[in-house]
């Protein structure tokens, strides 16, 4: 089931997206609560998709693919490398990336498969991880990447506004051991990888974030990028695909 927020107006709401993606169902309340179709049903192309959840943090995991850590000029990390992103990062399917051009001359894309968490949880056994999934969605971890080179640590250039584009909606029946992941940037291919490359699986992570921070319903895990980052300009268009689920584009605009 794909679950997507969308506007119409001033209102916000949930909906089921069908009929390979043409229309949209709405539902009342919260996913997270149950389905329930309200009984309206609108074409895709007449909403504004918007980012299909609003999490209160996004831990996201750096070096997590092996041609990635050594293209960042080191070795694949033994644990996974865990970095935080303000939930102000967030923007949607089609919203702009804000360049920042008067602190950083450098800012580059980072396809990602995102997960959702959907229940509130601590110290979850791998094993278990499954039972805390919502879902999946794409992402783009975006990060300007000579401040985070000058500053040594990755929060300035991980955390501007509008770097974390997700969407388009949450794929919540799918298994995300060996999916295709693909970025392209003005529609060339510069990243292409599958999931089965994660040097930590999905389980693995969860487990590992859980037993350092209670994880509540709407929470993000960026999984890592593969190898073949890049940098972005304004007036590029940039667009993320995963396999099962769809493609998140986005453009960059100056911030300034």
């Amino acid at each position: 089931m794909r679950i997507a927020r969308f506007s119409m107006g001033d209102q916000v709401a949930f909906g089921v997206v069908e009929d390979g993606g043409q229309v949209i169902a709405r539902i009342g309340g919260h996913p997270f609560h149950g389905v329930e179709f309200t009984g309206e049903r609108f074409p895709v192309a007449e909403v504004r998709l918007v980012a299909p959840m609003l999490p209160s943090k996004i831990i996201a995991i750096g070096k997590n693919y092996a041609d990635h850590a050594r293209e960042m000029g080191g070795e694949p990390p033994a644990e996974p490398v865990v970095f935080l992103k303000p939930n102000t990062t967030v923007i949607g399917p089609s919203e702009a990336i804000a360049y920042p051009a008067k602190l950083s001359e450098r800012v580059d894309y980072e396809g990602e498969l995102a997960v959702v968490i959907g229940r509130l949880c601590r110290d979850v056994p791998a094993e278990r991880a499954g039972d805390v999934i919502f879902g999946y969605t794409c992402a783009n971890d975006v990060t300007a990447r000579d401040l985070q080179a000058r500053d040594g640590q990755w929060t300035r250039a991980k955390g501007f506004d509008t770097f974390c584009p997700l969407g388009p909606w949450i794929e919540t029946e799918l298994d995300p051991a060996d999916l295709a992941i693909t970025t392209t940037l003005n529609g060339e291919v510069r990243q292409s990888a599958r999931t089965s490359l994660l040097l930590h699986d999905i389980p693995a992570l969860v487990a590992y974030v859980s037993a350092v921070m209670t994880l509540l319903p709407g929470d993000v895990i960026l999984t890592g990028t593969p190898a073949g980052v890049g940098p972005m300009s304004v007036g590029d268009e940039v667009g993320v695909s995963i396999e099962g689920i769809g493609t998140l584009t986005n453009r960059v605009i100056s911030r300034d």
